[in-house]
Formats: structure tokens, C-alpha cells, sequence
């Protein structure tokens, strides 16, 4: 027989805490914080990230609280330590196609300085030109011009009055319109009188005179247009000489710091030369004329000179390596920049300066840190992200511009390109998802950082164990925990892990199981977080979250709920469920309990006709079925009716650990022999009788603990687990000691044979392989009594002792049942 009473010291890990090395985490303040258990995770996240190759980004899987994202990040601000420092990206006013501002990057720190530059430029522009088109030189210089021009004007006018008199028409100059008029004999203007007494060859003679004289008039006028245009441009000319060195001086001030080999080193001097081009086409803005409204001509002044102004839309001077970002709320205009619009006369209009970069033009030439969930909640984010991954490319725009209900003026900006190593943070399911579903951009995330939730415990994991304890006092302003609180929480992790031999990489829960422990140590006054504390802090939580725990406790010990702890009864046993509410876990004893009598339709499970079990608790009945037939095959076919059920359970159940307990209730049943009712039994059946582990096992074997403590414990009464569970009990200190005082026993079996020798009165009458001898199984032992029965029910059926009949075996699953609706979970296993 392969069955064990476990002593105390098997029931939960202990660390001594002089084994750790340490006083308190003060001693260990200082040193860095390691990856705990997750040598593969790190090795896979210093490639990636130390790859510099365009395209290629990490997808960084693991459980939340594992560290994930502490880790990656302390591991991203290692790595920019030792890269240089990402150039600034600046916005410009694109002066040939102004809905198309320019893009321009400039070493670090010099955006500033090109904006200062610009700014400084504008304001000695404004200063500066009216001040040297001022100048007395210059007033004279125009004043000359004007005059030249106006003695060309004048002779030419005194030819076509010349020209006017010889044919006998007075000409006058009037507000810049010329006035002629037909003269008579004595050079007075001629009446109307005088004119209707004219002969018709005078007044032929008088109209080709006009008609000649029209024509120089309309020469004349040409000559004066011609003349002013002349002027103008020999004006505009002097102001350009006077003002071109001017700009380029101040121009070469702006060019002069900037003249680093610089990628966009072409594209800095077009814009400069598109400035000067500008202002020396505007001067007339620079130069009061006494005709002109100056309040427009000021406003026109102003929004040129705003043109000249730099958007530097990332700055990077302060910087001393790449650039490390972590965006927690990537809405679109926080990841991908956006365009500030306002209104004026009905319409949105925008321009250069109110482009506003995201994250990722921010994260150009560093790392920048996504969580995939995120992503995925905004389609509008996820599509953009697609588009970008792809090309590698990056245009800012305002994506709800097309919505809005009023016109708009929109802008679109030169796309740059942008260097950024992303890291994308996701669970297991969203990474095999995504695999799934967008097969194309999973593989622009060809580096895979797994980070395991548990690993195998050892003197170096518990160390960095004891160093995170420290750095999260130290950063979190918590006093030092002892070493004695440090092993409670090694301890902890153990539990989480349910493993004496690995720990759980979730320590977000020893952070919050650390928080909680320095609030009591603080509230006792104490300077030093101690294991009290963390026991404390540990019941104090489950405090918080056990109601539903204690409710169905109650319903127990009130009799609401059948439960029978002493005695032995046929047909029934005590079996462990897990009811995992998210927050919280725990374990509750259900009566498991079988009928049987003669009949040929098998085997009925009752929570599946009713649609109340999953597919794995179906499974573990199938097996049962399984190793039944096996069990008596020499007495194929079985006449057999049986249903198995679950008491009082209806919220549905799934797993499959219940089904040693159900075999064991059906073979009493069957048999007639009774069970003691204080072993609770948990281990799920293979097709040998082998009993495997199971999932929850300190959950359950404390659930049944609270039962039995609060009707009593009577020293009979315990829980038998699969040997295999053996290195998974983490129980509390009080079910230890309970079992060390001899009130509870904790029993280990290899296989289901075990299970009932310490169950049932009689002997089981068979090994673990469950083979009968010739004879079949000896009689006085439970298997021959359940072969008697088996066989008086084939005389009560009328089946020949060894004559066919159809053959309907064990029915398993009942051809009306559906899958199985999600539910909340109480699963056995």
C-alpha cells in the first residue's frame, strides 16, 4: 500500500530567516534590482532592445504583477544611457505651399536655438528696415528718382501739349486725368454755336486731328505707366540693395551655430533662402506711406514675421542618451501628435506652429512602451499603429477633422521618419491572438520576451527576493522589513506559486502584501517591518475578501447545507471543490454521492444532463466510466443503472479532481460498503486507477479544515491527496499545527485502491491495477461484494451470466446536452 500520513514538516516550506544573510533590507538598499527567475525573459529583452535594426520591436508577454514592465523599463533607461542623443524635429512654414509645412531635424538642443535665432531675426527686422529705409541717404536717393521721373514725365507731357496746339486743342491736367478741348481762331474754347457753323470738310479735318491726338494721348499714358513702373522697380531695387545685406548678416547669425553636418543640412538652407526671398518681396510692409491704412499694414507686418517663427515640436537638449517612453493612455493625439485648430469667420483654420508631436516622434531614436489592451480598445489607434509599423513613416494629423461640423483649413504636414524600438506589453491570450488575427504585424515584433509566472526556488532567487523587498521599502518610503518578515513573504510566493519547490513571479502581490505589513508595523510603532506583520497584513486580506467564504461556511454549520463529518454512510463522501471569485479563492467541502441498482442504462451524470458541468468534469467521468468497465470487464456486459451528483451544487461545476472521490462514492453505492465521512478526498482518476494531481490543493484542504474546526475536530477526520501534490502544500500555520497536536491528519495515495483501503472497512481486493483473480474478487473485500451485487443485478435484468445482449455499456454523455454555458466557476479541480 502507497499510502502516507504526512507529518507536519511536509505540509508547508519554512525558511529560516538566519539563512538569508541579511539583518534587514536595509543592508541591501543599494543593490540593483535583478531579474528574478527570469534569466530567458532577460536574455531575449537585451537582444531585442540592443538590435539596431529598423522594423525590429519585442512583444513581452507575462502575467500581470509579474514585473514585466518594471523590468523591460529598467532595462530600456539602461540601454539609452549609452546611445546618442536623438536629434530635435522642428515644423516650418512652408513658404511655396503653405498647407504643407516642413519637416526639418536639427541636432539636439539646436531647435532652440534655430526658434531663438528666428525670433531674434524677426524682431531686428522689424526694428532695423524701417530704421535704414529711414535714412536720410535714402530719402534723397528716392527723392531723386521720383524727380527724374516726374522731369521725363513732364516733357513728355509738354510734347503732347505741344502736340494738342498745333491742331487747335486746349489739353489741362486735372487730378491725374487728362481734359482736352477743340479751340477756335482766337484759341478760346469753341462754342457749340461755333461748332454747328462749321463746314463738313472742317469738321472732317477736326475729327482726324482728335483722332490723332487720342492716340498720342494713349501713347502718352503708356509712356507714364511705364515710367511709374520704372520707378517702382528702381525703388524696390534701391531697398534691396539697402536691405539684402542686412538680412543675409543676420541670416548668417542663424547659420553660423547650426552648421554641423546635419541630415537636413540642404533643406535648413532652402528655408533660408525662401526667408530672405520673402522678406525682400515684402519690404513694403517694413515702410509707413502716408495713403495707407497703418493699422492693416501692421497686422500684415505681424503675420509675416509669424511665418519666420520655428515650431520645435521635440526638444531634446535636455537629454543625455535616447529617449525612453512609457504611454499609459495612447489615445491617438497622445501617440501620434495632433493639430490645434481654431475658429475664425465660421471656418477652422491652423498653421505650422500648432503642431503638437506624439509619442512616438518624442521616442524617435529610443524605446517606447505600449500595452497591447490599450491598443486594441481603439480601432482608430490599432489601424494607425498598423499603417506605421509598415512604412516606418509618420504624418501628423487631426483624424476627427473630417467629422467636424464646420469647414476647415486642413494641414498636412511633411511625414518624417521616425526610429523607435517598441515594446509591446501583452498577456498570453492577446500575443496567441494577435498571432491569429493580424499575422502581418506580429511579425514587426519578431523578438518574443516570455516572462514565466513561476520559477525554481534556490538560495540566489531568494537573495533577489530579499533585494526587491528592499528597493520596494526604499521607493515606496516603507520602514526595513527583518529578515524574519522577508521569509514570511519568500513563503508567500511559495504559496502563490502552490510550489515548495518554485516561487511566483507575481510580485505585485508581495508589494501589496509588503504595503499592507509596514502599515501595521507603523501602527505598533515599530521600526522594522517583522513576520507578525506579514501574517497580520495576510488575515487582515483575507478578511477583507472571505464574506462569500464565511456565508457558505455558515450554511454548513447551520445544517442549510448537508455535510456529514463522522461516521461512515454508503453511497456518499466528502469531496473538495475551489470557488475562485477573482479576488478571491477558496475551498469548500460538497457531498458527492451514487445510487445504483439493476437496469441497462448505465452510468447517468447528473450535472451534464442538467447542463451544469464542463467539458473537463465530463471528461473525468468518461475516464471513471473508463476504469469502472475495466475494473469488472469480466462480467461484460454490466447490467447497471448509476447516477453520481454533486448535492447542493448550482452554480455549475468544472474539473476534473473530484473524480476519485465519485469513484469511490459509486463503488460504495454499488458495493454497499460504507466510507467514513471525515476523509475528504481530492485527486483526479486516469484510466488506471492512478490518481493525478490537482489544482487548488491548500485552498481545498483549508476549506475543509474551517469545516470540520467549526464543528469540532474530532482527530478522525483529514483529506487524502494524490502523492503528487505533495510538494504543492503551502497550508497556513494553523491547519500545520492542528496536524502536529494530532486533530487533523493529511493523508497521501498513489492510486484509488489506497484511496479506499483507508476509507472503507473492508479490504479492497485488489492492487492499484484493479486486476481480479481467476475466481473474480475474493469475497469479504469491497470489490467482490460490489462483483456480487453487479451480478445480482444481470439475474435481476435476465442477462444470461455469459450471454450477449446489446451491448449500451456505461452511458457517459447524454445526447441532448449542450456545451456548457459560462457561468461562474466552482470547479473541483
Amino acid at each position: 500500500m502507497s499510502l502516507h500520513t504526512l507529518p507536519p514538516a511536509d505540509l508547508r516550506l519554512t525558511l529560516n530567516p538566519a539563512e538569508l544573510g541579511f539583518a534587514d533590507t536595509s543592508e541591501l538598499a543599494e543593490l540593483a534590482l535583478p531579474w528574478i527567475g527570469q534569466q530567458r525573459a532577460e536574455a531575449a529583452a537585451r537582444f531585442g532592445l540592443g538590435l539596431e535594426q529598423p522594423g525590429y520591436n519585442l512583444l513581452v508577454l507575462g502575467e500581470i504583477g509579474s514585473g514585466r514592465s518594471t523590468l523591460l523599463t529598467q532595462l530600456m533607461h539602461e540601454l539609452a544611457a549609452s546611445r546618442a542623443v536623438p536629434p530635435d524635429l522642428c515644423f516650418l512654414h512652408n513658404f511655396d505651399t503653405p498647407e504643407r509645412p516642413m519637416a526639418l531635424r536639427l541636432p539636439a538642443g539646436q531647435g532652440r536655438e534655430l526658434r531663438q535665432g528666428m525670433a531674434e531675426l524677426a524682431k531686428r527686422l522689424r526694428e532695423d528696415i524701417p530704421r535704414r529705409l529711414a535714412e536720410p541717404f535714402v530719402k534723397s536717393e528716392c527723392e531723386r528718382l521720383e524727380a527724374a521721373a516726374k522731369a521725363d514725365e513732364d516733357r513728355a507731357y509738354a510734347a503732347l501739349a505741344a502736340f494738342a496746339e498745333a491742331r487747335r486743342f486746349g489739353l489741362l491736367r486735372e487730378q491725374g486725368n487728362l481734359v482736352f478741348t477743340q479751340l477756335d481762331a482766337h484759341g478760346k474754347p469753341m462754342t457749340a454755336e461755333a461748332a454747328m457753323g462749321l463746314s463738313p470738310e472742317q469738321h472732317a479735318e477736326m475729327a482726324s486731328a482728335e483722332s490723332a491726338l487720342r492716340m498720342q494721348i494713349a501713347a502718352f499714358l503708356d509712356t507714364v505707366h511705364r515710367n511709374e513702373r520704372t520707378l517702382e522697380e528702381a525703388l524696390v531695387a534701391l531697398r534691396r540693395r539697402l536691405i539684402t545685406p542686412l538680412l543675409e548678416d543676420a541670416l548668417e547669425h542663424i547659420r553660423k551655430p547650426l552648421r554641423k553636418q546635419i541630415k537636413d543640412g540642404r533643406k535648413l538652407g532652402r528655408y533660408l533662402e525662401q526667408v530672405q526671398a520673402h522678406v525682400l518681396e515684402n519690404l513694403d510692409l517694413f515702410h509707413h506711406h502716408a495713403d495707407e491704412d497703418d493699422g492693416s499694414r501692421a497686422a500684415a507686418l505681424t503675420e509675416l514675421l509669424a511665418r519666420l517663427r520655428v515650431n520645435v515640436a521635440v526638444d531634446n537638449h535636455e537629454l543625455s542618451g535616447a529617449p525612453v517612453l512609457v504611454v499609459d493612455n495612447p489615445v491617438h493625439r497622445v501617440l501620434f501628435g495632433s493639430i490645434e485648430y481654431e475658429l475664425r469667420n465660421d471656418v477652422l483654420v491652423s498653421d505650422f506652429a500648432r503642431i503638437r508631436a506624439g509619442s512616438l516622434l518624442r521616442a524617435h531614436g529610443g524605446f517606447l512602451m505600449l500595452h497591447l489592451c490599450d491598443l486594441l480598445s481603439d480601432p482608430q489607434v490599432w489601424e494607425s499603429l498598423r499603417r506605421f509599423v509598415r512604412s516606418g513613416r509618420l504624418q501628423v494629423e487631426e483624424p476627427g477633422l473630417a467629422a467636424a461640423p464646420l469647414a476647415a483649413v486642413s494641414l498636412q504636414p511633411e511625414a518624417v521618419d521616425v526610429d523607435v524600438k517598441l515594446v509591446l506589453v501583452a498577456s498570453v491570450e492577446e500575443y496567441y491572438a494577435l498571432q491569429d488575427g493580424d499575422p502581418e504585424l506580429a511579425r514587426r515584433f519578431g523578438c518574443k520576451v516570455d516572462f514565466a509566472e513561476s520559477f525554481e526556488a534556490n538560495a540566489e532567487t531568494r537573495h533577489a527576493s530579499a533585494i526587491l523587498v528592499a528597493q520596494t521599502c526604499r521607493r515606496l518610503g516603507l520602514p526595513p522589513a527583518n529578515a524574519a518578515a522577508v521569509a514570511a513573504l519568500i513563503e508567500e510566493t511559495h504559496r502563490d506559486a502552490e510550489d515548495q519547490l518554485r516561487q511566483s513571479a507575481r510580485f505585485a502581490r508581495t508589494e501589496a502584501l509588503l504595503v499592507e505589513a509596514a502599515a501595521l508595523a507603523r501602527a505598533r510603532q515599530s521600526r522594522l517591518v517583522e513576520a507578525e506583520d506579514v501574517w497580520a497584513a495576510r488575515a487582515a486580506a483575507r478578511h477583507r475578501h472571505d464574506y462569500p467564504e464565511q456565508r457558505l461556511q455558515e450554511a454548513i454549520r447551520d445544517g442549510e447545507r448537508v455535510l456529514v463529518l463522522q461516521g461512515e454512510r454508503v453511497g456518499q463522501l466528502n469531496g473538495l471543490t475551489v470557488i475562485d471569485l477573482g479576488d478571491h479563492a477558496f475551498g469548500l467541502p460538497v457531498r458527492v454521492s451514487a445510487r445504483s441498482h439493476a437496469g441497462e442504462d448505465g452510468l447517468l451524470n447528473i450535472e451534464r444532463e442538467v447542463e451544469l458541468s464542463g467539458p473537463i468534469h465530463d471528461k473525468g467521468v468518461l475516464i471513471l466510466q473508463s476504469y469502472l468497465t475495466a475494473l469488472f470487464a469480466h462480467l461484460a456486459p454490466l447490467a447497471l443503472n448509476a447516477s453520481l451528483v454533486f448535492e447542493q451544487e448550482y452554480q455549475g461545476v468544472e474539473g476534473d479532481s473530484a473524480s476519485g472521490a465519485e469513484l469511490c462514492a459509486l463503488l460504495s453505492a454499488i458495493s454497499g460498503v460504507p466510507l467514513r465521512q471525515g476523509i475528504a478526498v481530492t485527486g483526479a482518476l486516469n484510466q488506471h486507477g492512478e490518481l493525478l494531481p490537482v489544482g487548488g490543493i491548500n485552498e481545498k484542504i483549508e476549506g475543509y479544515f474551517r469545516t470540520c474546526q467549526q464543528a469540532g475536530l474530532d482527530g478522525q477526520q483529514g483529506v487524502l491527496i494524490p502523492s503528487r501534490n505533495r510538494r504543492h502544500l503551502m497550508l497556513s500555520p494553523e491547519v500545520t499545527a492542528a496536524v502536529a497536536a494530532g486533530r487533523f491528519q493529511i493523508y497521501a495515495a498513489d492510486c484509488v485502491a489506497d484511496v479506499l483501503g483507508l476509507l472503507s472497512p473492508l479490504p479492497v481486493g485488489a492492487d492499484c491495477c484493479g486486476s481480479p483473480g481467476p475466481q473474480g474478487y475474493p469475497p469479504g473485500t469491497l470489490l467482490g461484494q460490489a462483483q456480487r451485487q453487479l451480478q445480482a443485478y444481470r439475474r435481476a435484468c435476465g442477462v444470461p451470466e455469459h450471454g450477449p445482449r446489446p451491448d449500451r455499456g456505461l452511458r457517459g454523455l447524454h445526447p441532448r446536452a449542450q456545451p456548457l454555458r459560462k457561468r461562474k466557476t466552482n470547479r473541483p479541480g
